[in-house]
């Protein structure tokens, strides 16, 4: 399986993120027939009422900032990465899901969350780490993502009983679980805890490898808005209170890998791990500028959970091998407009 640990210092992000993919390309098929990966963009354009040209598919509204990744001392114990050496300079999105760029912050539907970290390697190399604000994934597969996508979009106001989301959830406890549990709305993207729902294999000098998925715990801590706050809330108060926050001072997240016991699931980011595992610290994420626009940089930034660094390889979970793909049909409709 091909990573992409140093690419030329001409690589732009988006090309970055399409040689990653093209790596992992889905399997031929008829020119008429659509793959699950345009299909998923597909529905969630059809759910977000889009398309809305410029902007991707799912996690259409974000803010993007700037700043440093400073590893531990523990962390090339668990990866000879060359970002878990030496700081490097880090680029991060925080963002709300769905393909709806003008969701409220408050939103229900604004939850979980998204954060996306591009590491800038030396010479000029990329790797990204994407993750949410919740411990788990609905489904185990990209064919079960698109079920559960269609039967939301299947259920109308007049569905009748049991409707068809209702007929999947009934079927798929672990989606059951993600639609059920609380999901407060945070004070700030700098309140919220962040998980990485896939696998990877960690290996350090000494060729040891390790299973690991991340976790991301503010420095601030963990803190929600009231119910009271969130009727309140203005529909841009996340993106507004960022770069107030900033001025003060940097907003830090500690980075972490919580290891996969012997006989824990590694490809199936539905089976959340024992809060009992053990973690290693990999290092402090310093973020302390907003980019001078983020609008035109969100428009130019892809990231892609496969774009990896020796040091750090993919599971065999079959979600994360198909992000990237469906990251890709996103990026082409957001930069040809179709």
């Amino acid at each position: 399986m091909t990573t992409f640990a140093r690419l030329p210092k001409t690589s732009t992000p988006l090309l970055a993120l399409l040689a990653g993919t093209f790596a992992f390309a889905a399997p031929a098929q008829a020119a008429d027939e659509k793959n699950v990966h345009e299909q998923l963009v597909d529905t969630m354009t059809v759910l977000a009422k889009g398309p809305y040209p410029g902007y991707r598919a799912n996690h259409a509204k974000g803010i993007v900032l700037t700043g440093t990744f400073t590893p531990s001392a523990e962390a090339p114990s668990l990866s000879k990465a060359v970002h878990f050496a030496k700081p490097v300079p880090v680029t991060v999105r925080f963002s709300n899901p769905t393909g709806v760029p003008t969701m409220p912050d408050a939103s229900p539907n604004a939850s979980p969350h998204g954060i996306a970290i591009r590491f800038q390697l030396p010479e000029g190399g990329l790797t990204d780490i994407v993750s949410i604000s919740f411990n788990g994934f609905p489904v185990a597969t990209p064919e079960d993502f698109l079920s559960f996508l269609n039967s939301v979009a299947a259920t109308k106001p007049d569905s009748p009983k049991p409707t068809p989301v209702e007929q999947f959830l009934a079927t798929h406890p672990a989606a059951m679980k993600f639609v059920k549990a609380p999901k407060p709305a945070p004070v700030s993207f700098a309140t919220l805890a962040f998980y990485g729902v896939n696998a990877f294999q960690f290996t350090n000098a000494k060729g040891i490898s390790q299973y690991a998925r991340y976790q991301i715990t503010p420095l601030a801590g963990v803190q929600a808005l009231s119910d009271a706050e969130v009727a309140k809330a203005a529909p841009n108060y996340l993106m507004d209170e960022l770069p107030q926050r900033i001025a003060k001072g940097p907003v830090q997240f500690r980075i972490s890998a919580q290891l996969a016991g012997k006989d824990d699931p590694i490809n199936d980011g539905t089976m959340v791990w024992p809060d009992s595992r053990p973690q290693v610290e990999l290092g402090i994420l310093s973020l302390d500028k907003m980019s001078p626009d983020s609008a035109a940089a969100e428009k130019t930034l892809a990231f892609n959970p496969l774009l990896l660094t020796d040091g750090i390889a993919p599971s065999a979970d079959p979600v994360l091998l198909s992000r990237p793909i469906a990251y890709s049909v996103s990026v082409i409709r957001r930069l040809t407009g179709k």
